[in-house]
């Protein structure tokens, strides 16, 4: 189950509503969504595949993943958070299985090496065999004292499978502060939060139902109605009803076996400009450039544009500057994480909503 509903405003001005960043290339000539299932297909046949979309993208997402049935790709006709989302996929499924072992993806994540995921995906299936009541995450160990990343507490070490180590999970950490970070680091108990799950279909929808019930009833209205003429009213209705929380907030901090793979491969979320640093080359200077452009004195850029555009610069440094179609950003790289604002002030900007 991928889930691709996200918005993606921090990579504004590339990432548009018409277009969010899961469906863009960053690296490489695959979108951040196929590359998704390109990491899972030697281990999960395209019938057996679900994307939870927005319905406004449902058509994009068929477009770019040609081999996931139709039927297999669904608009969310607004955005609820991922425990409604997770919650629905998980209905879907098990309605032809409610033993089926279902793996979890966002569809912004960068993961290298592939077969270090697939192993790790491996001995996930095989905890989820030998504890078929355990919701199973996996954990990144930290390379940076990031504040920017949700933490996962490892408790006592629990199997080794594949030779990828598990522990139970002792708690979740919400993002921290540097200093707090600093000491999560040097612990080397503590791992970012990913949010690649492993579990049972039944298993997810238990934990649901026991903790958050309205959201649990919703989502098994839908799927009851899934094959029938009322599909999309219920869909509608009951989906704009059900809370608005993440999985975390809603199971997994509350739940009972909670274990944590400790992930064998490189991961970034790609939440940002910044990532393309992290996954291109960087020119003499520092800067990492996708685009035609000629500097002079430039260094610690991160400068995107258009193909038939060219950027100059002159005496610049540690800049974002993307330009993509209509619109033009130059910002700090530091203040990297007020692009959403300026998304925010477009809303809210008349005649400017046309730049969304």
């Amino acid at each position: 189950m991928i889930m691709a509903g996200g918005g993606g405003t921090r990579f504004w001005p590339r990432s548009r509503a018409a277009r969010p960043k899961q469906f863009l290339t960053f690296s490489g000539d695959r979108t951040l969504l196929q590359g998704t299932l390109d990491r899972i297909e030697a281990q999960v046949p395209f019938e057996r595949c679900w994307v939870i979309t927005s319905a406004a993208h449902r058509d994009e997402a068929n477009r770019q993943l040609p081999g996931v049935p139709a039927d297999h790709i669904v608009g969310e006709p607004m955005g609820r958070d991922t425990a409604a989302c997770i919650g629905l996929g998980a209905a879907l499924i098990a309605r032809e299985d409610p033993e089926a072992t279902i793996i979890v993806m966002p569809a912004d994540h960068a993961i290298e090496p592939v077969q270090e995921f697939r192993r790790a995906v491996h001995a996930a299936s095989q905890l989820a065999d030998e504890f078929p009541d355990a919701l199973i995450t996996f954990g990144i160990r930290p390379t940076s004292p990031a504040t920017g990343y949700g933490y996962i507490h490892r408790g006592e070490f629990v199997v080794e499978r594949q030779q990828v180590k598990s522990f139970r999970v002792e708690a979740f950490r919400e993002k921290p502060s540097r200093d707090v970070a600093e000491t999560y680091v040097a612990s080397g108990d503590y791992y970012w939060n990913s949010g690649i799950f492993v579990w049972r279909a039944h298993t997810i929808l238990e934990e649901l139902a026991r903790l958050k019930p309205a959201i649990h009833d919703g989502v098994r209205r839908i799927a009851e109605a899934w094959d029938t003429p009322d599909r999309e009213t219920i869909f509608r209705g009951e989906y704009g009803t059900v809370e608005k929380i993440s999985i975390d907030f809603a199971v997994m901090e509350k739940a009972g076996r909670v274990l944590v793979v400790q992930a064998p491969y490189q991961w970034d979320d790609v939440g940002s400009w910044l990532a393309l640093e992290r996954s291109n080359p960087q020119d003499a200077n520092g800067n990492t450039v996708q685009a035609q452009h000629v500097g002079i004195n430039t260094s610690g850029c991160v400068i995107v544009s258009d193909p038939g555009r060219i950027v100059a610069t002159i005496g610049v440094s540690n800049l974002l500057i993307i330009q993509d179609g209509d619109a033009l950003l130059v910002a700090d790289r530091r203040d990297e994480g007020t692009v959403k604002e300026v998304v925010e002030r477009l809303k809210k900007t008349p005649g400017l909503e046309k730049f969304l």
